[in-house]
């Protein structure tokens, strides 16, 4: 008997476990979607054409002074040699024999903050940076801010509906096997009942029990859930520029508190539905 109670038990643990760990990982991508947002529209490259007449010191100043805007999330200078070879490698060598002066001016590629990547902000941006005496055309695709923004909501609304939907599952995955562990257990509480024993008496065991279940399937799943995230940065390290690892405690203390309260309000729902029971309905 004690063989059989023992594996139920770790079965049990088991099963909670892997449930635990898809909880894991809905809060991770739950918690991140908002670095996930932001890593996206701060890669979007906006370019700052400066006028023919300024020469690459009076660009390099002017960068200095772009750096301190608030908006500005990162600038790199190109130089009018640069400019040139990045035109070749688009449109080829001697591209540049039909002008009879070169063209391509100095220019300085910036990112902007994620909260200014969008339709109304960026335009402001581009207003102000229009100002500048040094600046000539600020060139940047509407077109795929627009379309950033957009798909960003949707993917948004979906991996909400998701995460909704995956944390329902794993409710009713970890009920119902909380619900078979207790429900063998019927009879025990039937004769708890006969000789005595009050509600609360009967209930305590078995929530005792079931918090130390929750606990013990978390730190199993926890632990899953860390080697995971250990072998997936070794293979894919690009994956971590997006995901801010600093919040990898706030998804375990999901887990954690995610295994304790659903054993225990699965616990006390079978247990109190046990109790109320007669002894003819025990059978069924």
């Amino acid at each position: 008997m004690r063989r059989r109670l023992r594996n139920a038990y770790l079965s049990s643990v088991i099963s909670i476990s892997l449930v635990l760990l898809l909880v894991g990982v809905a809060s991770l991508l739950l918690v991140n979607a908002k670095a996930i947002s932001d890593y996206f529209k701060e890669n979007m490259q906006v370019s700052v054409m400066l006028k023919q007449t300024i020469d690459e010191s009076e660009g390099l100043k002017y960068k200095e002074e772009l750096d301190k805007q608030p908006f500005i999330r990162s600038s790199a200078f190109v130089s009018r040699e640069q400019g040139r070879y990045e035109m070749e490698q688009l449109l080829g060598e001697g591209f540049l024999d039909v002008f009879e002066t070169a063209p391509i001016p100095v220019s300085i590629d910036i990112t902007l903050n994620a909260e200014y990547v969008s339709a109304d902000s960026i335009e402001v941006v581009k207003a102000r940076i229009l100002d500048s005496q040094f600046v000539e055309e600020v060139v940047y695709q509407r077109s795929l801010v627009d379309a950033l923004n957009a798909n960003l909501s949707k993917i948004s609304m979906v991996l909400s509906i998701f995460i909704a939907l995956l944390l329902f599952i794993s409710f009713v995955l970890i009920n119902n096997t909380v619900r078979l562990n207790v429900f063998a257990r019927r009879f025990t509480i039937h004769t708890m009942k006969l000789v005595g024993a009050t509600r609360s008496f009967i209930r305590a065991p078995f929530l005792v029990q079931s918090l130390f279940q929750g606990v013990f399937a978390a730190v199993v799943s926890i632990l899953a859930l860390v080697g995971g995230l250990y072998f997936v940065r070794n293979e894919f390290e690009q994956l971590f520029e997006v995901f801010r690892m600093e919040l990898l405690l706030v998804v375990l203390g999901i887990v954690l508190v995610s295994g304790m309260l659903i054993c225990l309000l699965s616990t006390w729902m079978v247990v109190n539905k046990l109790l109320s029971l007669n002894k003819d309905e025990l059978y069924y």
